[in-house]
């Protein structure tokens, strides 16, 4: 019998295709249709790809083989897979282009090969395990928590975040610290607006870092003040002669440079901020994902009463669940509070309580040892192909994440290079989007949302385009 993360559940051990059966649900073989549906129209599974015997995938989830010989059939019927007598069923190479074609109009149709950065595979969200979250949140929640409630978030979620965050990120608080948010995009926004109710006018903020980041700080009354980032992260003595009120930083994993914040620069930017009776916001930013390394702690431990924790699930899980969360030092914990029941009184309450039943039955723990092994094999595929096709283009930044940084050739117009790139089907950006102060050439790849037998391919589309000016 295969491993199974409940009684109910059963899934494959196989990182190509990553699928996973509820019984007493949908029929099992609409779940695994559906499926495989849903991986091919969204890329996951390349045309081409081999999948494993009837046989095979039936031992490894569970069910009969007639289960899987069915859905093969109809997916193969609908064009989506290739059957030949006497040969592995496979991808066909006509179904990504027909299920974009069959997309509604106005639907966001991805590049052919994706490289943009930001973002997780949507297509690896764990659905039974999160649905089963939240039936148990609407069977168990009592009544009042379907009314107007605590501003800050549903306490359950508060509580199981307190925990996690303690254990898993060395965050120091308690659930009455703890502000439940819309995504960091909300969590920014009320940061800022705390900080202008209480006088202040300039932060600090990476250069270069996110730019729909610093579009919210400014929206929301703040003048933005560039602070360049090294190898060793943010230039803490470039802060001692701006003296803004606060400062923005991605301490773990910098986007979009990759770099970590030195022990030393950690220490001084405590220091800076304690002396200075200044804010940090700390951006967590992708760091549960570590390929080569332990993680490092946040930097929030260090000072609790200086330091603004932010996070969310959007890069482990999905940015459409806009779950995210802060712990607020208390000289703030008023206004960020009063900036939260104004924007919209509360983060809706039975996705909080789906969270908290998550965390605490340790399916994110889970969901992150599953997502890590294939990120990690998709950034070992990117080094590889970069190494072959773009040798004098090394990438920078530390093993982890869910993005490279390639440098340029100096001279290289960095804007051609994204438009001819583009043009050959090549989703990506490039570093100076993200530029406040001008700087070297570089190119942002990400790979969460493109497959591992994609990248080679992507690549050498992605060296021509380079390569075509040189």
């Amino acid at each position: 019998m295969p491993r199974t993360s409940s009684p109910s559940v059963d899934r494959t051990s196989s990182l190509d295709l990553l699928l996973r059966v509820e019984r007493g649900a949908a029929p099992l073989r609409a779940q695994v249709e559906e499926q495989l549906r849903d991986a091919v129209r969204s890329g996951r599974l390349a045309p081409g790809l081999a999948l494993p015997s009837s046989r095979s995938l039936a031992r490894e989830l569970g069910v009969s083989r007639g289960v899987v010989v069915d859905a093969y059939a109809q997916l193969a019927a609908e064009g989506y897979l290739l059957a030949t007598q006497g040969a592995p069923t496979r991808v066909s190479e006509a179904a990504i282009p027909a299920a974009l074609a069959a997309a509604p109009p106005g639907a966001d149709q991805p590049p052919r090969f994706d490289f943009r950065p930001g973002g997780p595979d949507v297509s690896l969200f764990p659905r039974a395990a999160w649905l089963g979250s939240l039936r148990r949140a609407l069977r168990d929640a009592p009544d009042s928590r379907l009314d107007y409630g605590d501003p800050r978030g549903a306490p359950e979620l508060r509580a199981a975040l307190t925990r996690y965050l303690g254990r898993a990120r060395g965050v120091h608080g308690d659930p009455e610290r703890v502000v439940i948010t819309s995504g960091m995009a909300q969590g920014m926004a009320l940061f800022a607006r705390a900080l202008v109710a209480r006088g202040a006018r300039r932060i600090g903020m990476e250069d270069p870092s996110s730019t729909p980041g610093r579009e919210q700080l400014i929206a929301n009354g703040l003048e933005v003040l560039p602070v360049p980032v090294d190898a060793d992260g943010l230039s803490v003595d470039r802060l001692e002669q701006l003296a803004p009120s606060a400062v923005f930083t991605a301490p773990a994993h910098q986007f979009p440079l990759g770099v970590v914040l030195a022990p030393a620069r950690r220490t001084a930017l405590i220091d800076w901020a304690t002396r200075a009776g200044a804010f940090v916001l700390e951006d967590d930013y992708d760091a549960e994902y570590r390929y080569d390394r332990p993680p490092v702690g946040a930097v929030q431990g260090l000072a609790p009463d200086r330091v603004l924790y932010a996070g969310s699930v959007s890069k482990t899980l999905a940015p459409g669940l806009r779950l995210g969360w802060m712990v607020v030092p208390d000289r703030l914990a008023d206004a960020v509070v009063a900036a939260k029941a104004s924007d919209d009184l509360g983060t809706p309450v039975v996705e909080q309580l789906a969270l908290a039943d998550f965390l605490e039955r340790g399916e994110l723990d889970r969901h992150l040892r599953r997502t890590r092994s294939v990120y990690r094999a998709r950034r070992d595929a990117l080094v590889t192909a970069l190494a072959r096709e773009l040798p004098d283009c090394p990438p920078g930044g530390v093993a982890a994440g869910l993005h490279l940084v390639v440098p340029l050739p100096a001279g290289a117009d960095e804007a051609a290079v994204l438009a001819r790139a583009r043009s050959r089907g090549v989703g990506l950006y490039g570093l100076s989007e993200h530029r406040i102060e001008p700087g070297p050439p570089a190119l942002l790849l990400g790979y969460g949302r493109i497959t591992e037998p994609a990248i080679g391919a992507a690549v050498a589309e992605l060296a021509a385009a380079v390569r075509y000016g040189a």
